[in-house]
């Protein structure tokens, strides 16, 4: 996994209520359980008409926002059901911070375990970075994670919470895997006594 330690992108508004990860990634793509090749089918059916073309006015097919690195996105991202495919297509397209007043709990832990980093703030601030990412391609966004800050493309400064854990683990590229592998020697020590007393296992 990526470290995550500071972004300046561009920032995305999509001000939807209840986004659901079925509206992230619609069920007939869960067909592979690599994390990559999702991107292309983020928010399908918002993205896209019937015959495969793009639906001009969707916020992610507007020129200014196709290299969106950050969503500012309504209340209760995430909801729907528990698939981690959903986290695995914001990735593959290239978002790496989700900004909501609320988040689904199995989706706001599974986005730092993908490298994305989803910030819970209050309606007003949320209201003042969606104002400033309707500005387009223009309004850059820095997100710090170590500082804890986002910085809005006039200088604003909003600060947010993360839990210290999972900072820890965006900082320095840790995933599930990750975390276990830190543990290698003391695994290996485990395992070389856990032979020699019991030979016979």
């Amino acid at each position: 996994m990526e470290k995550f330690t500071k972004i300046q992108g561009i920032a995305a508004p999509m001000p939807l209520v209840n986004i659901d990860t079925d509206m992230i990634i619609p069920k007939v793509f869960l067909k592979s359980i690599q994390r990559t090749g999702f991107g292309k089918n983020l928010f399908d059916e918002m993205r896209y008409n019937r015959d495969g073309t793009e639906i001009e006015d969707f916020v992610l097919n507007k020129p200014q926002y196709r290299s969106a690195e950050i969503l500012i996105a309504g209340d209760n991202f995430g909801c729907g059901s528990s698939r981690e495919h959903a986290p695995w297509a914001i990735a593959d397209f290239g978002i790496k911070c989700i900004v909501s007043t609320s988040f689904a709990d199995i989706f706001f832990n599974n986005s730092f375990k993908n490298g994305i980093l989803p910030i819970v703030l209050p309606q007003e601030q949320v209201d003042v970075l969606m104002k400033d990412a309707e500005k387009g391609a223009n309004a850059r966004m820095t997100v710090d994670l170590e500082a804890q800050e986002i910085t809005t493309s006039d200088g604003e400064v909003i600060s947010f919470d993360v839990d210290a854990f999972k900072k820890h683990c965006l900082l320095n590229g840790l995933d599930d895997i990750g975390l276990t592998m830190e543990k290698a020697d003391s695994i290996k020590s485990f395992e070389d006594k856990a032979a020699q007393e019991r030979p016979w296992v």
